[in-house]
């Protein structure tokens, strides 16, 4: 008799997992394998965003469809299948694929994203670094007549305004090293120091910090 009802409990549950969670698309994430494809779409859309230069370009609209993502990840973790989450995540890619109407292109022709592993409070290259750094420097020699803005990011940890100078001062470390071990002008680069607001992970984890923690390289027309 416990083997027939346990049965029969089996069959509801695989039943209810099926209509509540198919659909999904292998795309791991925060403790969790599968999602519905529209949240992975999400990703997909502000990753193309990102690389079409639009967070340079219109940086508020392409936070905030970021942040909707986000949230949308948020959302439908608490409950599988949540019809709310899959909402947020079709307004945000929607929101990615619509950024910056009838804005002139920024002119970003190629971006390197380098996770240069500064020690806490420092902006000073490791040698453990170097073998990227010099990737870098081959990355930006393919544009000789390119000009080059180096951007630096931080993660949330620490004062706001103390980590926009520190995220300049990683960058402006990473643009001493192209001139210096690379060769390349500093007529030809631009500093800037962003700080923590330009996030492409969660801070919420170690790994997410790690990411944010960044030097781009922007090569622009």
């Amino acid at each position: 008799m416990r083997s027939r009802i346990f049965l029969i409990f089996m069959v509801l549950f695989s039943f209810l997992f099926i209509l509540g969670c198919s659909h999904l698309e292998f795309a791991p994430k925060d403790r969790i394998w599968y999602y519905h494809k529209e949240l992975p779409e999400a990703d997909r859309a502000i990753e193309a965003a990102r690389e079409a230069g639009k967070d340079v370009q219109c940086p508020v609209e392409f936070q905030e469809a970021s942040d909707l993502r986000d949230k949308a990840y948020e959302t439908y973790q608490q409950y599988c299948g949540t019809q709310e989450g899959i909402a947020m995540a079709v307004e945000a890619r929607a929101m990615a694929e619509a950024l910056c109407p009838g804005k002139p292109k920024p002119g970003v022709i190629a971006r390197m994203t380098l996770h240069i592993h500064f020690d806490t409070d420092k902006a000073v290259i490791k040698e453990e670094d170097r073998t990227r750094m010099n990737e870098a420097v081959d990355f930006i020699n393919k544009y000789p007549k390119a000009k080059i803005v180096i951007d630096g990011h931080t993660d949330s940890v620490g004062d706001e305004e103390y980590n926009l100078g520190l995220s300049h001062r990683r960058a402006q470390a990473a643009k001493q090293y192209f001139v210096e071990e690379g060769g390349i002008k500093a007529s030809r680069m631009t500093v800037r120091g962003h700080g923590e607001p330009r996030p492409v992970q969660s801070n919420d984890t170690a790994w997410g910090k790690s990411q944010n923690r960044r030097v781009e390289i922007l090569i622009t027309e």
